[in-house]
């Protein structure tokens, strides 16, 4: 009795651990290829628990989260004009066919992204040589990336690989490069702040000949004013004089005499020299009257 409880325990915790290695579990983030005796069996996209046969069959886990495969070192280009530029760059990739990506390369990440390089630095290596040096560094950078990205994932599907995007983060000159290219843009800027200052001492000398110009006819202009003010002015006294004198000749003789006396004889030092008989001397010969 006591052997025959024993077998029945020993079969069923048998019987679990068959149930318990049939088990198993698939991760949102993850795919996963069943084989039976080496082929593939299943391929399962969705997550939960999911069953194998126990023995006969295993499971492979692959990675559907979005992966960054980047350059160790810049890549050296040629570009337009024959002038070599460092390249530096990262992809952005996941795998987008779990079965392909299996039969193509294995399920190793590794070849997957020594077959990547090749392929993005291949594409690089062919825009880069349609461009300019001005063109790669700053003018179509956007151009650059778009059309390699387009280019790799079309590569890439073959192996089940979705390229999500190609970046540039550096674009620089080889060391033997960059001082000769440095001189050049030393020299341009030079030249062109040259020109500038030319162009502003031209401008300059203009506007200071226009202001020179209007300052001189303004005066001018003021001047003429003022003579026609003071024109008009001298007109204004010289009827209210008029219309003096014509009131009244005898007293405004006299008071014309008496203001000549006044800045005449203003301080002792000042010296007159007139004859007694003159008319200067008509009122005060006529005191009395």
């Amino acid at each position: 009795m006591k052997q025959h409880f024993s077998f029945i325990a020993a079969f069923a915790i048998g019987l679990l651990m068959l149930f318990a290695t049939s088990i198993f579990t698939v991760d949102q983030r993850q795919s996963a290829i069943v084989f039976q005796l080496g082929e593939i069996k299943e391929v399962i996209t969705q997550p939960g628990l999911s069953f194998k046969w126990p023995l006969i069959q295993n499971v492979r886990t692959f990675d559907n989260r979005i992966q960054t495969w980047d350059s160790p070192d810049p890549e050296r280009f040629l570009t337009a004009e024959k002038k070599p530029v460092l390249v530096d760059s990262f992809v952005k990739w996941r795998i987008r066919d779990v079965r392909q990506y299996y039969i193509s390369v294995g399920g190793d990440d590794d070849v997957a992204s020594t077959r990547l390089s090749q392929t993005v630095n291949s594409g690089l290596r062919e825009e880069f040589g349609k461009r300019t040096v001005h063109d790669v560094v700053s003018g179509e950078r956007e151009k650059i990336m778009s059309a390699v990205r387009s280019k790799a994932d079309t590569d890439m599907k073959n192996i089940g690989v979705q390229i999500i995007d190609v970046r540039l983060k550096r674009v620089d000159f080889p060391p033997e490069v960059s001082e000769s290219v440095y001189r050049r843009m030393e020299t341009e800027r030079k030249r062109v702040a040259n020109e500038l200052r030319s162009q502003g001492g031209a401008d300059s000398e203009k506007i200071r000949a226009d202001a020179d110009k209007q300052r001189e006819v303004i005066l001018a202009n003021a001047y003429r004013e003022a003579q026609k003010v003071k024109g008009s002015g001298d007109a204004q006294a010289a009827a209210i004089y008029g219309r003096a004198f014509s009131k009244n000749p005898e007293f405004y003789a006299f008071y014309r005499s008496l203001d000549a006396y006044r800045n005449s004889f203003k301080s002792k030092s000042d010296v007159l020299v007139v004859e007694p008989s003159s008319d200067f001397f008509k009122y005060l010969k006529k005191s009395g009257k």
